[in-house]
């Protein structure tokens, strides 16, 4: 028995990202990987744009409505995927508990860029026992999880140092890499703000920021979204090195070795050992994660709770200007 998906919104991530590529190849929209996962059935979207409607209909063989109220009236979905522009997440929540509960939710990042509002959609899908997800999508990534394994083993954890250099926004893009270090390194204990760029209209900021994790010690960079698009993280451990470059399609993991030419010393080992990344089908992996919930096993995808911390956290970053 499949599970029923309504999708609301035929953006970039929603419809865009992979039209044109081969699909089975590069997972990286919603509609693709909910049409391809076998646990789920891809019923409808949602999208104000006539056009993008079209093409969703004529790609994926699916009805696409104006709104969400039409949809409704003719699906029942079990789960609703959230993903219009970040200040309409709240709204598209409500008007669909007007008329539908879905057994389960996946909302694009972050909740809101208002405190109160994300706080209001997790209150407001406890309240009526619906499960929220929210699509950090990297925690699904077979190599993060991988790597959180390696670092949760007694040897290979703390202390944990490191650098991440993220572009196109603290909340918007840094906010993917502060989730992960969260999943990888625990709660945010306290921070301290070195400087701040410049701000990016007015719901977002790029500023460089000293972070304390519960098991280590970050920095976060900001580049330039406008010159390069740049997400790297570097972490040491007294176990070795690792390296998630290229926003995680390529991570490598140096462990330590005695100094070959210098006895009572120890250097990173020569051959970094690549762990296997599934960036290239990183929503399928979403979904792949999504089906074990539905099932009742054990789910890395972030529940909208610790979505919440991590806006709290990072809202707490930003209050320090």
């Amino acid at each position: 028995m499949s599970v029923g998906v309504l999708l609301v919104g035929l953006g970039q991530i929603g419809l865009g990202y992979d039209l044109g590529l081969d699909r089975e190849a590069h997972v990286y929209t919603h509609a693709n990987a909910f049409s391809q996962h076998p646990y789920f059935h891809l019923m409808a979207a949602v999208d104000q744009e006539e056009q993008r409607r079209q093409i969703f209909a004529q790609t994926y063989h699916c009805p696409a409505y104006a709104d969400v109220e039409s949809a409704l009236r003719h699906h029942q979905p079990e789960l609703l995927v959230i993903a219009v522009p970040t200040g309409l997440h709240n709204e598209v929540l409500q008007r669909v508990f007007r008329t539908h509960l879905p057994k389960a939710v996946l909302c694009e990042k972050p909740l809101s860029y208002d405190l109160n509002e994300a706080r209001e959609m997790v209150q407001a899908c406890a309240a009526k026992g619906v499960g929220l997800y929210v699509n950090y999508m990297r925690r699904s990534d077979p190599g993060v999880i991988e790597v959180k394994r390696r670092l949760d083993k007694d040897n290979a954890g703390n202390p944990v140092k490191g650098v991440v250099w993220y572009s196109k926004g603290f909340l918007n893009n840094g906010s993917h890499f502060f989730n992960l270090l969260e999943y990888w390194l625990g709660p945010m204990l306290h921070s301290q703000v070195l400087h701040c760029d410049r701000r990016l209209g007015e719901s977002d900021i790029e500023l460089d920021v000293q972070v304390t994790f519960e098991r280590g010690n970050i920095v976060f960079l900001s580049a330039w979204e406008e010159a390069f698009s740049h997400y790297t993280i570097e972490l040491l451990s007294p176990c070795g090195r690792l390296r998630y470059d290229r926003g995680g399609e390529l991570i490598q993991w140096q462990s330590t070795r005695p100094d070959p030419h210098f006895p009572g010393y120890t250097v990173l080992a020569d051959t970094p050992e690549t762990i296997d990344s599934g960036m290239d089908c990183y929503q399928l992996h979403v979904a792949e994660q999504l089906a074990a919930g539905f099932q009742g096993r054990s789910c890395s995808l972030c529940p909208g709770a610790q979505a919440l911390a991590t806006l709290e956290s990072m809202q707490t970053i930003i209050g320090e200007l």
